[in-house]
């Protein structure tokens, strides 16, 4: 038997157990949408180029995967809903079955500077947020394991290769699929890593340093591959480690370890307000070892709201983002502010932060947004400027006419900077699907048996859009929108079932609340 017949015996044998995983207490089946007319975009990404590298699940297998794995989703767009397929297409691509169960790659291609099985830790947040959503649960909890313990029951060791929030991460997936035994089982790494950041990076002040480069934003405006400055990224990290940590801990009846790291996200809340925030920028930004802060704005000032960690009255920092000398480019998110004299000055080819539009940033920004526009209020952004943000990040999403994903690209015309290779082809570096489940369609994730729908389509954006087939909470949810109840046949306005049942609803495109229990 050559190599490729065994890979696809592979192929088969998993998907077979992905499909026995995922129906038993659960239903694959769609309540409204069929899932054969979404088959064709597949059909096209396979035909689109020849597939010269295959790890667990090849191309012609992709559709069964997809079918049994994936929320589906419809919209008027036809261009968004095939990114949004194409984004689950290739996040396929990089699921890799190892001796040590399954992983996620970052690039297709061997890297120098991955580890075990071409793995990097950089994405890993992205990479929990994406797969949170898949029916099998296999996945992320083996790709868990493998960082966690992996390493005869301890740490990969280039697991601090880069920042990452991947605690944070399993305990939003928590919140999706509430396997309180898995969360549990994995507290006393969780506490075994932030200890580990904090004596390997802890500066006297209470905050952690980090270089750009290990944030993955090398050759940025403020940042530098030697200085050991504290940075928004790694000390928001550290802030949305120490909550989850607290809330597991809690949740594992460790009420000891869950008052430590509630004191522990207070002060780390507290320092990066007085340490982290310039009054007069009215924005976060990278503090340098003399004390002074950097005289660029950086998207990644915007990071704390990712996790809700700012407190209300800072949200002025968003009106950066609209503004053309701030953040708002044609083409996208620029990574530091326009009107900076070193915008876009590092040149091209050596991964610069210095204004292009990375993908990892704007799935950042976006989330981080999501959360500004449902939990602060604040006159600076709407939901309009999400929308609009998303739609362009969508668009970015091309390449020579075909839909593509790469590392970064042109501010001004989308030119990705570096495509037409096996290290930038299908870039697994950002998300989009979670974008459109908890962001635009609106499901937000919660502990309780409320659940929540709280879209971020504008009013008059769309007349109708369909998220089929999600599991959340034991259950099985449709959230759809249909102005005139023609499209759905289940009546106007916003609705919400779970297994069939309505729990929800509105006349309106607004948040919605209904129980799961």
């Amino acid at each position: 038997m050559n190599g490729r017949s065994v890979r696809l015996m592979v192929a088969a044998l998993t998907l077979a157990g992905a499909s026995v995983s995922a129906s038993q207490g659960q239903s694959d089946s769609m309540f409204v949408l069929d899932a054969e007319a979404f088959r064709h975009h597949i059909d096209f990404f396979n035909a689109m180029e020849p597939e010269n590298i295959v790890n667990a699940i090849p191309n012609e297998h992709s559709w069964e995967w997809i079918r049994q794995n994936v929320p589906f989703f419809e919209c008027p767009d036809k261009s968004f809903e095939q990114i949004y397929y194409y984004r689950w297409w290739t996040f396929r691509k990089h699921l890799k079955e190892t001796p040590d169960g399954f992983v996620f790659t970052e690039f297709l291609d061997e890297i120098g500077h991955s580890g075990k099985y071409n793995t990097i830790s950089c994405a890993l947040g992205h990479h929990i947020y994406e797969g949170t959503w898949l029916h099998e649960n296999r996945y992320i909890d083996e790709y868990a394991r493998f960082w966690y313990t992996g390493n005869g029951g301890g740490p990969q060791p280039h697991f601090h290769r880069y920042s990452n929030w991947a605690t944070w991460a399993l305990y939003r997936r928590y919140l999706v699929n509430r396997d309180e035994a898995f969360a549990a089982s994995l507290l006393d790494t969780f506490i075994r890593d932030h200890q580990a950041w904090t004596a390997e990076q802890g500066l006297e002040n209470g905050l952690h340093w980090q270089y750009d480069v290990r944030d993955g934003m090398e050759e940025s405006i403020s940042g530098s591959r030697k200085l050991k400055n504290a940075r928004p990224p790694l000390n928001s990290y550290m802030y949305a480690s120490a909550v989850a940590i607290s809330r597991v801990a809690q949740m594992a009846g460790r009420a000891e370890v869950a008052k430590e790291y509630t004191q522990k996200a207070a002060k780390l809340k507290s320092l990066i307000h007085e340490l982290l925030w310039d009054k007069e920028a009215q924005f976060f930004k990278v503090r340098r070892p003399d004390g002074t802060l950097a005289d660029v704005r950086e998207e990644i000032g915007f990071i704390p709201w990712y996790f809700n960690l700012p407190k209300p009255g800072y949200e002025q920092a968003w009106r950066q983002l609209t503004d053309r000398e701030g953040f708002d480019a044609p083409m996208g998110i620029t990574t530091a502010e326009r009107r900076h004299p070193d915008f876009r000055s590092h040149g091209v080819g050596t991964c610069e932060w210095d204004g292009a539009v990375w993908p990892y940033a704007t799935s950042q920004t976006l989330a981080a947004m999501a959360n500004v526009l449902r939990d602060y209020r604040q006159p600076y952004i709407n939901r309009t400027d999400y929308f609009d943000a998303l739609m362009t990040y969508a668009r970015s999403h091309r390449y020579r006419g075909k839909p593509y994903i790469g590392e970064y690209l042109d501010e001004i015309n989308g030119q990705w900077l570096r495509p037409d290779s096996d290290r930038s082809r299908y870039y697994n570096h950002s998300t989009f699907c979670d974008l459109v489940i908890s962001g635009l369609v609106g499901l937000v994730p919660r502990p309780d048996d409320t659940l929540v729908v709280d879209p971020l389509v504008p009013a008059g954006a769309w007349d109708w859009f369909c998220l089929d087939n999600v599991l959340y909470h034991g259950r099985t949810l449709t959230i759809l929108w249909d102005r005139s109840g023609v499209k759905y046949g289940q009546g106007q306005g916003l609705r919400v079932f779970a297994d069939g049942r309505k729990i929800a609803g509105s006349s309106e495109l607004a948040r919605v609340t209904g129980s799961v229990r």
